[in-house]
């Protein structure tokens, strides 16, 4: 009887057409914003289809993950210091999204040196320095209004990604190879406009290495200060520099300039999977007011950063004994010198020795390698003949060049180096 109402009352009928929409397929849209993030490593990789010679195990010189061999580990104090909070279980909450005010205390006193002076209340702390970058220049830069940032070529990929993933525009400004990859100060200024929000600044350098000294950074901050435009200022290999060199901080140098200073634990501690990093912020003249609420406000969007790390970093920068610190600069040291000895003698590569951080830039003439019209087809190659891969450089905006990464174990290295010299012999041509 209930079956006969239904049908004559069409529910019947309606109930059949709901359950055949449900049968028919669905086609949603992503959002803009999504469909503009581009990771440009991955694009640029994935469309080689890598084959490695199956005859020789896999070298990659291309991960910029400093523990994937397993040679280089954080300190024994860094690992106790997590330990201790896990088993403290007072930081197992949320904190505030900028982080607990004795984390960023932490940071501030760990940042304060040369000159330079931070309070608690100047840092946020970020999931790693990616988000720190990705806070900076969605603070400072508007898609809606026109704005473009200048960033480093060659340089670190996730500037654009980040910035064009909001609909804002990037313009380049040159490094100059020759110069131990310095600024080229007369390129920079001409890039700038009245739409310029902000200009990215990588020190010491991924991919080059380089790291820049006093009056490089000073005629730096000078055109940033005439210009009135911010600076953000990518330190997450802060003070990872090679024997003989130093450090030099933009906020040491009182500028005047306003710069957000992006940092983190990555690196230097040897723990990028941890996923902790900062903004500092830099203003003597306040400029940043309205920005400081600004990336308060953008903070909220994640509710903090990894809470189990935030209770240890007090530890982890107070204790890690400096001995840690010098020995991982002079590992790195040791494989630039090894990469560089061996590459100035292999014919159509031209090495560039870096000054810290964890990679080498190497140029490749590929007038002696006709075969191959790019960097690209050169790596690919490479792979499939010796099972080596190094970055190209088109993944970091320059033609003619690859990176390689330092932090593999010597004797990788030195087999790398080996394989590349073979390849290079097999294709050079004079």
């Amino acid at each position: 009887m209930l079956d006969k109402v239904i049908k004559s009352s069409g529910l019947f009928q309606d109930h059949c057409h709901v359950a055949q929409n449900k049968l028919d397929p669905w086609k949603i849209e992503p959002s803009k914003a999504s469909k503009d993030c581009r990771n440009f490593i991955r694009e640029i990789v994935d469309n080689l289809d890598l084959q490695p010679n199956p005859e020789k195990p896999v070298i990659a010189l291309s991960i910029g993950d400093p523990t994937i061999y397993g040679n280089l580990s954080p300190s024994p104090e860094t690992v106790k210091a997590v330990i201790s909070i896990i088993e403290e279980g007072l930081c197992n909450g949320y904190a505030p999204s900028t982080g607990y005010d004795y984390a960023r205390a932490a940071v501030a006193d760990y940042l304060s040196y040369d000159g330079a002076s931070f309070k608690s209340q100047d840092v946020i702390l970020c999931s790693g320095c990616s988000s720190s970058l990705e806070l900076c220049i969605t603070a400072l830069a508007d898609g809606q209004r026109g704005h473009n940032i200048l960033i480093p070529r060659p340089g670190f990929p996730i500037y654009r990604t980040l910035a064009e993933t909001i609909g804002v525009d990037v313009k380049f400004y040159n490094l100059i190879p020759e110069n131990n990859w310095k600024i080229d100060l007369e390129h920079l200024e001409s890039q700038i406009d009245g739409n310029t929000a902000a200009i990215v600044m990588n020190n010491p350098s991924n991919p080059c290495g380089s790291n820049y000294d006093e009056e490089h950074l000073r005629n730096f901050l000078e055109i940033a200060y005439r210009k009135r435009i911010p600076v953000i200022a990518d330190e997450i290999y802060e003070r990872l520099v090679f024997p003989g060199q130093k450090f030099v901080s933009t906020a040491s140098l009182q500028s005047q300039v306003p710069i957000l200073i992006c940092g983190g634990l990555a690196k230097r501690f040897l723990i990028p999977g941890w996923r902790l990093g900062w903004i500092a912020i830099h203003d003597s003249t306040g400029a940043f007011e309205n920005v400081r609420k600004a990336l308060i406000s953008l903070s909220q969007r994640t509710i903090g950063s990894n809470t189990l790390i935030q209770g240890a970093i007090p530890s982890i920068l107070q204790n890690t004994p400096q001995s840690f610190h010098e020995n991982l600069s002079n590992v790195l040291a040791l494989h630039a010198q090894i990469a560089f000895d061996y590459f100035t003698v292999i014919p159509g590569l031209t090495p560039f020795m870096p000054e810290g951080a964890m990679y080498m830039v190497v140029e490749v003439d590929l007038k002696h390698f006709p075969e191959f019209e790019s960097v690209l087809q050169f790596a690919k190659r490479m792979m499939e003949e010796e099972s080596v891969f190094c970055l190209p450089g088109e993944c970091f905006q320059i033609t003619g060049f690859m990176r390689i990464v330092l932090t593999v174990p010597q004797e990788v290295l030195e087999d790398a180096c080996e394989r590349i010299a073979e390849f290079c012999n097999h294709h050079y041509m004079e």
